[in-house]
């Protein structure tokens, strides 16, 4: 509890879309600088709400078929899954209470 987890392609289904809670996936890129901004933000987050919702990280260069299911077009791109749906989505390096607004909003 309380750490973020990578994802992939092959068990995104299982991992994101057929989660009991919600679920935060972290859409990132080795090469982006806004990414490694938000990464430590999602750990903090992950620690104080791990509880209430799950956070993954989908490395888009790795795992290009999910990303293109969710027209991923820039990353960061966090999105928040609820009952296997997509219900929230921000695009770009957020501030640490912007994130938690955005998974409170989906609980």
């Amino acid at each position: 509890m309380g750490t973020t987890k990578a994802v992939t392609d092959a068990n995104f289904v299982s991992d994101v879309l057929q989660s009991d809670k919600p679920v935060l996936v972290d859409f990132w890129a080795e090469w982006c600088a806004p990414c490694r901004k938000v990464s430590p933000l999602l750990e903090e987050i992950a620690s104080e709400m791990g509880d209430k919702v799950t956070i993954v990280k989908l490395n888009i260069d790795e795992n290009p078929e999910t990303a293109r299911a969710y027209r991923v077009m820039s990353v960061p791109t966090l999105t928040v899954f609820k009952g296997g749906q997509p219900v929230q989505s921000v695009a770009g390096a957020r501030p640490k209470g912007d994130l938690v607004k955005l998974i409170e909003a989906a609980l």
